[in-house]
């Protein structure tokens, strides 16, 4: 069995809703049952992602009988790194990367490591990438049944 770094649901559904918020009209409210059914996320996980994601300042939310949800910012105002470390925290590649770890506690053999250079720069690069990509580069197309995909330059 292949064992894969894989992206949580949770992230996976809070960027689907995010870009979806960033195709359509960022001033208009949306209920989040309409963002639910659009993206294909159960609403139930939705409506907790969403409250992550409005405590993180990156989407609004009115309250009432035309309330919802909007973005807070313009889409390229917002990374794909905002909405990850808004409902994960901070990414780390691996545990030796972690802020926390830096007193190596967490790893008895940190100290002589020689792995650490390579995590480093593949942590860099891929953060570098997340940050590149906004939602203003992944919404969908008016009419469009895909999502655009940025074209990614070298890191």
């Amino acid at each position: 069995m292949q064992h894969v770094l894989q992206i949580s649901r949770k992230i996976d559904y809070a960027l689907r809703a995010m870009i979806y918020l960033a195709s359509v009209d960022t001033a208009r409210v949306l209920p989040f049952r309409e963002i639910a059914r659009q993206v294909d996320v159960p609403e139930d996980f939705l409506a907790k992602i969403l409250k992550t994601l409005a405590d993180a300042g990156l989407v609004l939310s009115q309250r009432g009988a035309r309330g919802g949800y909007k973005l807070a910012k313009e889409p390229r105002e917002i990374s794909f790194l905002d909405v990850i470390e808004a409902v994960e925290g901070p990414v780390s590649l691996n545990i030796c990367l972690d802020s926390d770890a830096a007193d190596h506690e967490t790893c008895r053999v940190a100290p002589a490591c020689t792995m650490l250079s390579v995590w480093r720069e593949g942590q860099e690069r891929m953060l570098e990438v997340y940050r590149r990509s906004t939602l203003a580069d992944l919404r969908r197309d008016p009419g469009s049944t895909g999502v655009k995909l940025p074209m990614l330059a070298e890191v």
